[in-house]
């Protein structure tokens, strides 16, 4: 509910009728990073067009976007994404960014996740010790691919060990760090996150770790009243040279954040664009 009355706040406010916009749902991690506060200004200085965000899960984003509420999607679980595009909601998959997941615990270590080889294994360490854990439960795009891993380690965790906050991640980390427990993050998240009290990182690395952001727009045959051209001229900008620098320029504390993923501009090799990727994930 607060959701929607966020986004009839948006439609009801003042705009000029010449004024362009358009509504983008986003994850809390692109929000809370500070990203889309440092690109959407230099969107909307090239084009006009203001974008209002709505930051929620990658889950609820998806289901407000079902009921034609948003304009676009910038969303990070790609096996969810592809269903709202089959199911006919979304179209134009674009893939613009990455960055990574990681696990975050006590600096101690108790459930000695350090020494893992997988994060299916950390996780399995974790239960079996039954060192607390701290999930966002919220169906986002971090929670599903906790999910997945849980699945990978053919694990299904409960107990008082394991709570479900069923909120954002910066919610989720504050918890963890006043709990001094266990926790999937994305990395941009981690960085800008101030309050991290004894956590630090111990596991990172891996292609199950990584973490692309697709952008889809809503499927204008199904919605007829969106945005239609102004999610398009958004989507081409943030895989646009200009909008994959602005992605790549973004940095806390000189770390970058989000490493460019669309596809590479003519003068410029696959295995050279994905080089900020590839760092990112053996940080």
């Amino acid at each position: 509910m607060k959701v929607v009355a966020l986004i009839l706040t948006l439609l009801a406010g003042p705009m000029l009728a010449q004024d362009r916009t358009m509504i983008l749902a986003s994850t809390t991690s692109t929000q809370n990073s500070g990203l889309l506060d440092f690109i959407l200004p230099q969107f909307e200085a090239v084009s006009g067009i203001h974008v209002y965000v709505v930051a929620v899960g990658t889950g609820q984003a998806m289901r407000i976007a079902r009921n034609g509420d948003v304009d676009a999607l910038l969303v990070h679980h790609r096996p969810s994404e592809d269903i709202f595009i089959m199911q006919g909601f979304g179209v134009g998959r674009v893939d613009v960014m990455v960055n990574d997941f990681v696990i975050v615990g006590p600096t101690a270590d108790p459930a000695e996740i350090a020494v893992s080889t997988s994060a299916a294994q950390a996780f399995e360490q974790i239960m079996s010790s039954q060192n607390r854990f701290v999930s966002r439960g919220d169906i986002s795009g971090t929670h599903l691919r906790e999910m997945d891993i849980w699945h990978d380690a053919a694990l299904l965790p409960s107990g008082r060990w394991y709570l479900e906050v069923g909120s954002g991640m910066g919610t989720a980390l504050n918890l963890a760090s006043g709990l001094n427990a266990y926790i999937l993050t994305d990395r941009g998240t981690w960085l800008s996150f101030r309050n991290r009290g004894d956590l630090t990182i111990l596991f990172e690395g891996g292609t199950g770790m990584r973490n692309p952001y697709g952008y889809i727009r809503a499927n204008p045959a199904q919605f007829p009243h969106v945005k239609s051209d102004e999610a398009a001229a958004l989507g081409d900008w943030l895989i646009s040279v200009e909008g994959q620098a602005a992605i790549g320029a973004f940095r806390i504390n000189d770390v970058q954040l989000f490493c460019p993923d669309a596809l590479p501009t003519p003068d410029q090799s696959q295995d050279q664009h994905r080089t900020c990727a590839a760092n990112a994930l053996q940080r």
